[in-house]
């Protein structure tokens, strides 16, 4: 496996200008010639489709929901990062930078962070001109908040709805070109496997997807001229997250199957934030945006025997004087108070709770107090800022957040590994390219707070445009036939498979399986890891695939609507991916930001990075079923900014 990442020479702040200059470009009257598939829709996806063919390339974009208007982005609620400094509160584009590479816990490349930087400042006009109805100040112009792990207001936001309505925004752009012909739109297909063919000199280049229609049960071939995969994160190898419950690995997983490296898979992030779970039968998490934070304060008992009263009820949360307690972001991190970074804030709370001071009735909750902003501001200042998140809680929970505290308590939310790419978005596989949460290349080990919104428009409307069209023009226009038989082959390796789930016949739903091992994941490889753990959920996971492929029982048939087909496939990859996934945890022999291995950390109980040996990108390479991977390293090279312990004190 080849890791060239790509990194333009020159200066930090020009290097994205001057590759922009010397990438090759295809003529406007040639684009026409060209077909490239995106898989996905939410706004990596919207985005880059609708650039493309706004350019004049001919696209197809497929989404397993029935409209591109579902994609999982619709749920992100905080906000936007971008560099705009209009609060004149001292952001640039290198404090964005430096926050990004800081808060990812000095794990991330260093070009591509201070590209995102750079671009931040441009989507926002771009979503403006499209109509996005960003919160504005009393005299009109546009307004901002802060996210964790910054000091200044850089968050673009529309009350808790934004990744809605920048969804809207795209999708708009998106339907227009579908309305031109430009876009030929596949909704109801799923991406089953990736199609490799090889060129005259025998490289392999992506040229296709292999999909099912949801709908009819039809195995389709689709060909193209590059392949971009816009197919979000895998949070839900745990079971239970804040992701949709559609939201899979498969994608990315069947391109690592074809070759493509997959980069530091055990980064994944636990939001803060998050409504307590509430049952064995629930089926996934809610979100309460970091946007939050701003105004509410975190708080437990100061002692267990407090806490024993408010998870049975006997108090309330307003009984606990002042004196007693604990705003234990605010003790420990009094720079950025209940604003840390989400990792440490998460991992604060874990803690408080570990230590009998939870407040929900299973133990693990914390309060989000309004109490005294409410005071400060008053109640409609406050239903201006987040109406639809209190109701929303409410709705919930049956309690009213303006009345009593919100609880929460943290729970798996996004993933910062992903396929590796280069700079140009593209994977180690020729015609590969991976934009958004599906790639590894911006966040390192912990992800800030409104910055996922702002890296899967960046890499959809401003980065892949160029360097896709790059790759293309080195190319040449020639999708193949569906005929060949590199198409032939995988789409009769799609339908083996297919026909496999359905000839089991054991008695344990695809549902059971994911469930058992959502809980190993949160056991051994959640908040806080360690060998042992680690190296027990290597153990247990191997043997609930081996049931899974002996007593999974799926109801109907392969050719016809079947959502039971759908989710057995999806399972089957998360029991493979989650192998992986603790593979990379147990060899990353350290703690940085959301890998927190509890054998590394410091006497304050922070992580504890070991930069002589992990100050790198682990990619991991298939070497086919029932076979342990390889491990390739990138080599991280930091040129502006010097590694140093993270400190939000």
């Amino acid at each position: 496996m080849k890791l060239d990442a790509k990194i333009p020479a020159g200066p930090l702040a020009q290097k994205w200008d001057l590759h922009k200059a010397n990438l090759k470009l295809v003529n406007p009257a040639n684009r026409r010639k060209y077909r490239v598939l995106v898989v996905g829709s939410g706004l990596a996806g919207a985005s880059a489709a609708a650039s493309l063919a706004e350019q004049g390339y001919q696209v197809s974009c497929f989404c397993y929901q029935d409209s591109p208007r579902r994609a999982h982005s619709i749920a992100a609620q905080g906000g936007i990062n971008a560099a705009k400094n209009y609060q004149n509160d001292g952001d640039s584009v290198y404090r964005l930078f430096y926050d990004t590479i800081k808060g990812g816990d000095f794990r991330a490349r260093e070009g591509n962070v201070y590209r995102l930087a750079q671009v931040s400042v441009d989507i926002i006009d771009q979503c403006v001109a499209q109509g996005v109805p960003f919160a504005r100040e009393y005299g009109g112009l546009l307004d901002n908040r802060s996210f964790g792990g910054a000091q200044v207001s850089r968050t673009f936001y529309a009350r808790g709805q934004t990744g809605q309505q920048l969804l809207l925004g795209a999708y708009s752009a998106l339907s227009r070109q579908i309305g031109l012909g430009q876009v030929k739109m596949y909704n109801r297909h799923e991406m089953l496997d990736l199609v490799m063919v090889p060129d005259s000199s025998g490289e392999p280049h992506a040229k296709g997807i292999i999909a099912r229609n949801l709908v009819t049960g039809v195995i389709e071939s689709f060909s193209g001229d590059a392949v971009l995969l816009c197919t979000g994160g895998y949070g839900n190898v745990f079971y239970l997250s804040t992701n949709a419950q559609g939201c899979n690995v498969s994608a990315i997983w069947r391109a690592y199957r074809r070759g493509a490296g997959m980069a530091n898979p055990c980064y994944t992030q636990i939001h803060p934030t998050c409504i307590p779970v509430h049952g064995d039968e629930q089926s996934k998490l809610t979100l309460m945006s970091e946007s939050l934070r701003n105004d509410g304060r975190v708080w437990v008992p100061k002692s267990k025997e407090v806490a024993a009263k408010l998870r049975a009820r006997q108090i309330k949360a307003s009984d606990v004087a002042e004196a007693d307690r604990d705003y234990y972001l605010e003790r420990k991190y009094k720079s950025f108070g209940n604003l840390a970074p989400r990792d440490i804030s998460s991992r604060a709370a874990k803690e408080a709770c570990d230590d009998g001071r939870g407040v929900a009735s299973s133990g693990f909750g914390v309060y989000l107090d309004f109490s005294d902003a409410i005071k400060r501001l008053g109640e409609d200042k406050i239903k201006e800022r987040y109406s639809n998140l209190f109701e929303m809680y409410e709705r919930i929970t049956g309690d009213s957040a303006y009345r009593s505290p919100m609880m929460i308590y943290p729970a798996v939310h996004y993933t910062m590994g992903g396929l590796w790419v280069d700079y140009n978005l593209m994977s180690n596989l020729s015609g590969l390219f991976v934009l958004g949460e599906a790639n590894f290349s911006d966040h390192g080990a912990n992800r800030l707070g409104a910055s996922a919104l702002m890296q899967g428009l960046a890499d959809g409307y401003f980065v892949a445009p160029y360097t896709l069209s790059d790759y293309l023009a080195r190319t040449g226009a020639g999708a193949p036939s569906t005929d060949h038989p590199a198409f032939k082959s995988a789409q009769a390796q799609v339908n083996d498979r297919l026909n496999r789930f359905l000839s089991i016949q054991g008695d344990k739903t695809a549902r059971h399986f994911h469930q058992q091992l959502g809980k190993i994941m949160w056991e051994y490889c959640g908040m806080a890891r360690t060998e042992a753990g680690l190296k027990k959920a290597l153990q247990l996971i191997p043997e609930l695939r081996a049931e899974f492929w002996k007593n999974l029982r799926v109801p109907g048939t392969g050719e016809s609507l079947n959502m039971e087909i759908e989710r057995a496939g999806r399972v089957a990859d998360f029991l493979e991916f989650g192998e992986l996934l603790c593979r990379d945890a147990l060899d990353r022999d350290e703690s940085c930001g959301g890998h927190f291995r509890s054998e590394h950390q410091d006497a304050e109980g922070e992580a504890a990075r070991d930069d002589e040996h992990f100050n790198n990108v682990s990619v991991w390479e298939s070497q086919g079923e029932n076979k342990p991977p390889v491990k390739h390293v990138e080599p991280l090279v930091y040129e502006e900014v010097h590694l140093a312990k993270r400190s939000y004190k």
